[in-house]
């Protein structure tokens, strides 16, 4: 979270300033590429991507505090999640296929060794194998940091809905803990 400075960070970035806009990308990124890797974990770097000309394209017309642009900036992913979704539904690809053997990289993503080494991919394993609304609703409390109301509007639900879905959530991860043997 940026806190108090957001006002003028936004600002900044409306009016064209690389660096306020750098600092809007690194608050938000992390978190909404974990959440993305939940949600469309075949395309969750495309879909960011996607995400990031979105909220660029709309930055200047933007009003509003922090929590209201982490809202919309989760809002803007889960659309573009969505659009990819059915983009890939239509039309099916296997761009892997078309990559011979010996052409793979030799040397493993930086930032996915960070990731692993971090224990993010267990964790977000774990948040996956969830019932979807489920993992959807906790990676938006926790990762994205939204509260109830935005989650509820995000997701089509109650906030009662929510409430129950991020319980029930967190109440069977809790115990696919202790089933592996992980200990608080």
């Amino acid at each position: 979270m940026i806190g108090e400075d957001f006002p003028a960070v936004l600002a900044a970035a409306q009016q064209g300033d690389e660096g306020a806009f750098t600092v809007l990308w690194r608050d938000g990124n992390p978190a909404l590429l974990r959440y993305l890797k939940v949600i469309a974990p075949a395309s969750a770097e495309d879909v960011t991507a996607e995400t990031w000309v979105t909220v660029v394209r709309g930055l200047d017309r933007f009003r509003g505090g922090e929590a209201a642009w982490r809202a919309w900036l989760f809002t803007t992913a889960r659309r573009r999640a969505v659009d990819e979704g059915r983009r890939r539904s239509r039309r099916p690809e296997s761009p892997a296929a078309e990559v011979g053997e010996g052409h793979w990289p030799e040397v493993a993503d930086t930032a996915d060794q960070v990731l692993e080494n971090l224990a993010t991919r267990a964790a977000i394993a774990a948040v996956a194998s969830l019932p979807p609304l489920q993992a959807e609703v906790i990676m938006l409390r926790v990762v994205a940091g939204l509260d109830t109301e935005a989650v509820a509007q995000l997701v089509g639900r109650s906030p009662g809905a929510v409430r129950v879905a991020v319980h029930r959530g967190l109440r069977r991860l809790a115990q696919m803990m202790t089933e592996a043997g992980v200990t608080r």
